[in-house]
């Protein structure tokens, strides 16, 4: 049986009141973990993944999610968020939360009425070309993308590009949207370099630490050490991913395209990439960031040989257990898993919430959290 989930009460500490004093941060010898906790869900991102992990932390020990209200499967993005969206705040039927962590267009004002003060804030960016390339399979029947035949081809006639079409962001500094800035600037735009200074010092004011998507292992050891948390807790299996074959090589000439046209959420990635590392140096150190994501990728490989039929993710047409299937959009084919037939039951319970899609775990978390209310899942704008 696996044992990787601690039951215990939970501990709290205090946050750091600024970002830089996140490298104060003590070692897990005296530290006590923290359980109050924003996640801005960003977009395509690796963000489904860290999900499964703060709503396994959360289920395991009994917290409080902030879920969106009703039957909605996020916080009513695109909308700014407001405290209203989050299911038992206005009633004052939930008196604490502890995580939130889904889909929202953020605005910290609103947040910070229902969150505690010592909550820590956090997110995760990754590089804008590759954002670019997976959101253009993903939201392929988006008004913003649909009649481009390829990338490159959007790229060459965003003169024709409607900003006010639904869903436009998405095609358009996608990540400066979530943060809950104006996407609508290129590198051509006389505020561009204004906007994007901006930008960075809002989050860096608002959020304790930014990870990076193509650096996840780092990213979650980093994490590991500010919540205070083990290496349990941070292990995961990757969701959301796409089938190789529905990935597309990116030239570097493209590559260019898309910065320039994402050009603040690139002035983001090369900011909060830098002070990522910034921050390793500080509150793990190179040499105990190796040995500890080879520790992380250890343990992950242990996992799946022990609760995945095949060891590995496969394509939602082999996926046998109908439930455990991922949702699927646009022309990305989005991989799930099988767990193997002989599982004892607590293991496969165990196994089962590593690999549940971001839908159905939601909706299990709401029917714990509220069982009177009927949830069953409604799509009402993309995940």
């Amino acid at each position: 049986m696996l044992n990787f989930f601690r039951d215990s009460e939970t501990e709290r500490r205090g946050v750091p009141s600024d970002l830089n004093s996140v490298a104060e941060v003590p070692n897990t010898a005296t530290c006590h973990p923290q359980s109050h906790i924003v996640f801005l869900k960003t977009h395509k991102t690796a963000s489904s993944t860290v999900l499964n992990i703060l709503y396994r932390y959360g289920e395991s020990r009994n917290l409080t999610f902030a879920l969106p209200v009703g039957q909605a499967m996020h916080l009513f993005y695109p909308k700014l968020f407001e405290s209203r969206f989050v299911e038992g705040f206005s009633s004052g039927r939930v008196k604490e939360f502890h995580i939130m962590c889904n889909h929202m267009r953020f605005r910290k004002a609103e947040v910070a009425k229902m969150m505690p003060e010592d909550t820590f804030y956090f997110s995760i960016i990754r590089h804008p070309v590759t954002i670019m390339e997976s959101g253009f399979n993903y939201f392929k029947a988006m008004p913003a993308f649909s009649n481009s035949r390829s990338l490159e081809d959007f790229l060459n006639n965003t003169n024709h590009y409607n900003d006010s079409a639904p869903w436009s962001f998405l095609a358009h500094n996608n990540l400066a949207f979530d943060f809950g800035f104006d996407h609508n600037v290129t590198a051509d735009a006389e505020d561009h370099e204004d906007k994007a200074k901006r930008a960075v010092a809002a989050i860096e004011r608002d959020f304790h630490l930014i990870l990076v998507s193509e650096y996840f292992d780092e990213s979650m050891i980093l994490l590991k050490h500010v919540l205070c948390w083990s290496l349990e807790d941070v292990v995961s299996f990757k969701l959301n991913i796409r089938s190789n074959r529905t990935r597309h090589q990116i030239s570097p000439n493209t590559a260019e395209k898309i910065k320039r046209w994402n050009a603040l959420d690139w002035s983001l990635y090369l900011h909060f990439n830098a002070t990522f590392w910034q921050k390793v140096d500080s509150v793990v150190g190179r040499e105990q960031m190796k040995s500890e994501v080879s520790q992380l990728r250890e343990l992950q490989v242990k996992l799946a040989n022990t609760c995945l039929k095949g060891g590995g993710a496969v394509d939602p047409s082999q996926v046998k257990d109908a439930a455990l299937k991922p949702f699927q959009a646009g022309t990305a084919v989005i991989q799930g898993y099988n767990l193997k037939p002989d599982l004892d039951n607590q293991t496969r319970k165990q196994c089962q919430r590593l690999i549940t899609p971001e839908l159905q775990y939601t909706l299990h978390l709401k029917s714990l959290q509220f069982p009177v209310q009927q949830t069953q899942v409604k799509r009402m704008v993309p995940p």
